[in-house]
């Protein structure tokens, strides 16, 4: 009974990336819910919101796309991208840690967030799915 309470009156806001076609089911998942001033981001990856396409190259074009995606969705829920306090990164390749970083450094200032990065098997031949949590 007190966690069915507290689950009704939690307030949560969908966030959604802002290319994304409203008509365009992404399944059972949403782009970004906030939570008590926090926005959680779901798993994002190379995608072209416009188009609902995976955009597959290096590993750099597609971290730096997966983190542009990251950070429309942010910016669309009042946020920015130095206000992210935890990444979880999966890489296809493990070896490809190094040149993954060099692009993922570039879109944190300051203080970076905690970060696990770990190999898996993505779908769709992706190199690389990024989510992480964000202090509104």
């Amino acid at each position: 009974m007190l966690i069915s309470t507290l689950l009704n009156n939690m307030n949560k806001k969908q966030v959604n990336h802002p290319d994304r076609d409203p008509d365009f089911s992404t399944g059972a998942y949403s782009d970004g819910v906030i939570v008590d001033g926090f926005l959680y981001v779901s798993g994002q990856a190379a995608v072209d919101f416009k188009t609902s396409k995976f955009v597959l190259g290096t590993i750099e074009e597609e971290t730096h796309l997966t983190l542009k995606n990251i950070q429309s969705i942010i910016e669309a829920a009042g946020g920015t991208m130095d206000q992210v306090i935890k990444c979880t990164v999966h890489l296809a390749d493990i070896n490809d840690f190094d040149r993954y970083n060099a692009v993922y450094a570039k879109y944190f200032t300051g203080i970076k967030p905690t970060r696990t990065t770990v190999q898996s098997v993505l779908a769709e031949k992706l190199k690389v799915e990024i989510d992480c949590i964000v202090k509104l």
